[in-house]
């Protein structure tokens, strides 16, 4: 659909001054924790410009002198290599409002600070697989199974559908300007991202129905929700397991850290 290099979004505010991450590490902000002594948010500022799918990325967050602290993205910053936006009030409120500032035509991918396993073959995969989709609105998934498989600790958000269990990879790409509209309505399902049940209420109450009694593929539900939202949404399936590790809680960081780790 497009051969255009995509503008990176990473949600890299806070959202809860009280996170145990933030008092167990000490770190100002959440983006800023380090793994392997590296601090997530370079790793995925390091993944996005060894891609070659990505021209542009903006931060939106943390807040600007939060971002002193790191050497390697204040020189980013100073060289222009990354751009800052100050961030709204919530995570679908700052991927709009960036939006708002790029042309409409201009391919957007938005991902998230706390995603320290992410690399550009996972970028450059994902990317690739949603222009192949023909999508307004590409999703990043991964099969439970192979998450489980390969890091048997990994706690998830776990979505079952007829045709598998899935998980999210926090990556989504924003093909046409019909995706945006999907930011509008974003803010009510990331409030219920931990429930499932809530989430594919969005479909209609048939297809929860559908979805309760195992009825339901991913396929399916993904159809009706561009349906009701007009939107033409579609998966993209990665074979990357550690596409699907993200930090969210104590446990989470030293499931990264074990990982981060064995790979030297």
């Amino acid at each position: 659909m497009t051969a255009e290099p995509f503008t990176a979004i990473v949600l890299a505010a806070d959202r809860n001054p009280h996170d145990p991450l933030l008092a167990a590490s000490g770190v100002c902000c959440k983006a800023l924790l380090k793994i392997d002594g590296t601090p997530m948010l370079q790793r995925v500022v390091s993944a996005l410009l060894s891609s070659q799918r990505v021209a542009t990325i903006l931060l939106s967050g943390p807040a600007r002198e939060h971002l002193a602290g790191s050497e390697y993205l204040s020189q980013a910053l100073d060289t222009q290599q990354i751009g800052w936006r100050a961030a709204a009030d919530s995570p679908s409120n700052s991927a709009w409002q960036v939006m708002q500032s790029l042309a409409d035509t201009t391919p957007v991918l938005v991902t998230t600070a706390d995603h320290p396993l992410l690399t550009a073959d996972i970028v450059n995969y994902f990317l690739d697989g949603a222009v192949k989709t023909g999508a307004d609105l590409a999703v990043g998934v991964v099969g439970f199974d192979s998450i489980r498989e390969k890091f048997p600790k990994a706690k998830k958000t776990v979505t079952r559908f007829r045709d598998g269990d899935f998980c999210g990879c926090n990556l989504f790409a924003f093909l046409t300007p019909q995706a945006r509209r999907v930011a509008s309505v974003w803010r009510e399902v990331e409030q219920q991202r931990k429930n499932p049940l809530r989430v594919i209420s969005q479909l209609g109450w048939w297809s929860v129905l559908a979805y309760l009694l195992g009825r339901l593929t991913l396929d399916q539900a993904l159809q009706r929700l561009s349906e009701r939202l007009a939107v033409n949404i579609r998966p993209v399936h990665l074979p990357f397991p550690e596409a699907a590790i993200d930090v969210d809680s104590i446990a989470d960081q030293e499931l990264v850290e074990e990982i981060t780790g064995s790979d030297r």
